[in-house]
């Protein structure tokens, strides 16, 4: 009998390294090119239900939620308090986009304030009860798999995931992503990988770990030392889409792959600029700046690049930029604007 929980454990079967949801960053056309290198699952941008609810025809809902051909079916987060509106929201969603829909992600692990502050995020670990009550109405709503994404616990003081992975798991989640840092974390201080080996014990759904994946020797070893179904990249896949295809390379073949060359990260910096353009219209190349600074980071004279970057006005000037810096590299001298770094 196919159930949610046999479908999301297929989907994690399939490719149990996958791309989290970055707010700002995994968009369409990122989700796509890590898909490409061997992403198993994508996860959108998370998405406020509150705003498709009273706004359901803007723009940045319908950009939020336009899945790449090349992703799909992909996992859509969501956000929010109110267990009418999530319920209604995820509905829609799944009404609207059909078998394009892996999951239905809900997002209880944003720190951030203004998220926290309404309730939502990471705040609803403070009312597991609420919560709860979130992922039963959504669960009987939507008619796909339910997952739920949430932290360690609030703080410290109050590292409640095991019981609050419980309650989620008795409320109708199909599976489970950790994260192992507390709210007052953020992003701060190691993971606590031993919380989510806990979590792992406790449950029967299938669990995804977060934290601290930055290569694919640590992707090998969150799978094996805490047992999860599957490991979450998320700032590892900034600028490093190719962790993937290493990941893959480590885990089915045993294999260590080199990493790319800095032609090769130029090269992906630029079709990444193309597609988010083509995605998000011109306007679009501002929010390539910071994938730029990721993809050449280490690089010869990175920091004037990324300045370079920042300065641009338009996305032809910034492939310019990015052209005129890789002839650079291959010819090894320096164009105007890199006087004085060293390549």
């Amino acid at each position: 009998m196919r159930t949610p929980q046999t479908d999301i454990r297929a989907l994690l079967a399939a490719g149990n390294v996958v791309l989290g949801p970055m707010a700002g960053i995994t968009e369409a056309p990122f989700r796509a090119i890590c898909k490409r290198m061997g992403a198993g699952l994508t996860f959108t941008e998370m998405v406020s239900a509150k705003g498709l609810h009273y706004n359901p025809d803007g723009e940045v809902s319908k950009a939020l939620l336009t899945f790449a051909p090349e992703e799909v079916p992909c996992a859509v987060q969501i956000f929010g308090a109110e267990p009418d509106i999530m319920a209604e929201q995820a509905r829609g969603i799944v009404d609207r986009n059909g078998a394009d829909v892996a999951c239905i992600d809900i997002n209880m692990g944003c720190p951030v304030t203004k998220v926290v502050s309404k309730g939502e995020g990471s705040a609803l670990m403070r009312t597991p009860g609420l919560a709860a009550e979130i992922v039963r109405r959504v669960a009987e709503a939507c008619g796909v798999p339910v997952t739920v994404k949430f932290r360690k616990g609030w703080s410290g003081d109050d590292a409640n995931a095991v019981e609050f992975a419980l309650a989620m798991e008795e409320a109708g989640a199909a599976a489970i992503t950790v994260h192992g840092r507390t709210r007052d974390q953020f992003y701060r201080g190691p993971a606590d990988w031993e919380v989510i080996t806990a979590v792992k014990a406790a449950v029967d759904v299938p669990v995804i770990g977060s934290g601290d994946v930055f290569s694919a020797a640590d992707a090998k070893a969150m799978l094996g030392r805490c047992g999860v179904d599957a490991v979450m990249v998320a700032r590892g896949a900034q600028g490093n889409p190719w962790i993937f295809r290493e990941a893959r390379a480590l885990l089915d073949r045993g294999e260590e792959i080199a990493p790319p060359t800095a032609f090769e990260r130029i090269d992906m910096a630029r079709e990444h600029a193309a597609a988010l353009v083509a995605f998000g219209g011109e306007q679009a190349f501002t929010r390539m700046r910071k994938h730029v600074a990721w993809y050449i980071t280490g690089m010869p004279g990175a920091t004037t690049v990324r300045r370079r970057a920042n300065e641009v006005a338009s996305y032809r000037e910034m492939d310019d930029m990015l052209v005129e810096y890789r002839e650079c590299l291959k010819r090894g001298d320096e164009p105007a604007w890199l006087e004085g770094a060293s390549l």
